[in-house]
């Protein structure tokens, strides 16, 4: 997938675990881990927004795009 989640970096950057981020932002843990391994197809731009908001980065900080091999050339 081009999309590449870097969520777990901005985590350890703030020092944060996923439990208090599932918390501050009012979503599941379990959500919170399916975020950062990138097995979702989407993410609501609310749920985004509260990331951003509580670990105080912006999107490009933990959503990166890298074309994939088949898509250069």
């Amino acid at each position: 997938m081009p999309i590449i989640i870097e969520l777990d970096v901005m985590l350890a950057r703030r020092k944060m675990r996923s439990k208090e981020l599932a918390e501050r932002i009012g979503i599941t843990e379990q959500n919170v881990s399916l975020l950062k391994s990138g097995k979702v197809k989407g993410v609501r731009f609310e749920t985004l927004e509260k990331i951003c908001e509580v670990l105080d980065c912006q999107p490009g900080d933990i959503l990166i795009y890298q074309p994939s091999e088949s898509n250069e050339g």
